[in-house]
C-alpha cells in the first residue's frame, strides 16, 4: 500500500491523491454577487449537507493551488453574504465546466457559459434556470484555514429557500433518483454520473439492531462465493428463520446446491430466503 505523509509531499501531489479518492464529491455550482451587484457562477466540489435543522450547506472555494489567491466566489460573500446553490446534472456538465474557467473579475458566467438567470425571490445572486434543485442561502459564518494555496475557506450556508423541477419528482411530489441525472467530481478531468446502474439501494439498518456478521456461521464468512457486501446483507436481518421454516424449505431444495441457492437469494435481495437456505445446508 501507497503511504503518503501530507507534509512530505508537494500540494499539488496531495491536490491529486485527496481528490481522486474522496470522491465522488457532489458539485455546488454557486451563484454570488459583489456589492455592485456583478453577478458571479462557479462550481465547487469542496461541498456537501451538514444539517436539517437549521438546514445547512457547506462549500469552500479553496485559495488557488498556484499563487494562493482567493476565488471572486470568496470575495462576493464576504461583501453580500447570500448564495444560491444551484445542483449540477448531466444535461448541463459541459456548461458547468466551462463556467469555471479563471474569467476576469466582474464576468458574468452566466452569459460566457450560455445558462439562463432567473431571479431568486429571497436573495439578491441568481438562479441557474436550468438547474433542477436550487437553494437559495444566507451565508451565516465564513472559516479561513490558511493563507497557503489550497487552503479551505469553508462557507458555512443556511438555506432559506429551495426549488426543485418537477422533471425529478415522482408520483408523491418526492426526488426520485432515478430521475435526477446528477453528476459528481472525481480526480482530475473526471465524473461520475448518477443514473441507471450506477445507483442502487442499499436497505437501510431498521430501529431493531441486525445481528451481525459475527452471528454468520464460519463456513459461510470463509466461503469465497460471499463478498463483504453479502455478509452485511445477512448480518442486518434481525431474526433468524423459524425451524419449522428451515425444515420445510429442506424438504423442497434437497438435491439443490444450497450455497449456491443463497447466493442467487442474496442477489436478488432476498435474505430471509438466504438464510433458509444457508440454514438447511447445516447437517
Amino acid at each position: 500500500m501507497l503511504t503518503i505523509d501530507p507534509q512530505a509531499v508537494s500540494v499539488p501531489v496531495l491536490h491529486h491523491y485527496l481528490q481522486g479518492a474522496i470522491a465522488p464529491r457532489p458539485i455546488a455550482f454557486a451563484s454570488t454577487v459583489d456589492k455592485e451587484g456583478n453577478v458571479n457562477l462557479s462550481p465547487f466540489s469542496f461541498f456537501n449537507l451538514f444539517g436539517t435543522k437549521p438546514p445547512t450547506l457547506i462549500f469552500s472555494p479553496n485559495r488557488r493551488v498556484r499563487d494562493a489567491t482567493n476565488k471572486h466566489t470568496l470575495e462576493n460573500v464576504q461583501e453580500v453574504d447570500e448564495v444560491v446553490i444551484n445542483m449540477v446534472d448531466y444535461a448541463m456538465v459541459e456548461q458547468m465546466s466551462l463556467a469555471s474557467c479563471e474569467y476576469p473579475k466582474g464576468t458574468n458566467e452566466f452569459i460566457k457559459a450560455g445558462f439562463t438567470e432567473v431571479p431568486s425571490q429571497k436573495v439578491k445572486p441568481p438562479r441557474v434556470g436550468e438547474s433542477k434543485a436550487v437553494f437559495e442561502c444566507k451565508v451565516k459564518q465564513i472559516i479561513s484555514l490558511g493563507e497557503e494555496g489550497g487552503a479551505a475557506n469553508l462557507i458555512i450556508c443556511e438555506v432559506i429557500l429551495a426549488h426543485f423541477s418537477e422533471d425529478i419528482l415522482d408520483e408523491n411530489g418526492k426526488i426520485d433518483q432515478q430521475k435526477t441525472d446528477w453528476v459528481a467530481r472525481m480526480g482530475g478531468n473526471w465524473y461520475a454520473r448518477a443514473s441507471g446502474e450506477a445507483i442502487f439501494e442499499v436497505p437501510k439498518p431498521s430501529t431493531q439492531r441486525g445481528i451481525g456478521v459475527d452471528m454468520i456461521p464460519d463456513f459461510i464468512k470463509s466461503n469465497p462465493l460471499f463478498t463483504g457486501n453479502d455478509l452485511g446483507r445477512l448480518g442486518n436481518i434481525q431474526q433468524l428463520p423459524l425451524t419449522s421454516e428451515i425444515q420445510e424449505f429442506r424438504s423442497l431444495h434437497h438435491n439443490s446446491d444450497l450455497l449456491q441457492l443463497a447466493k442467487q437469494f442474496l442477489s436478488a435481495g432476498k435474505v430471509h430466503e438466504a438464510w433458509l437456505a444457508i440454514l438447511s445446508d447445516i447437517k
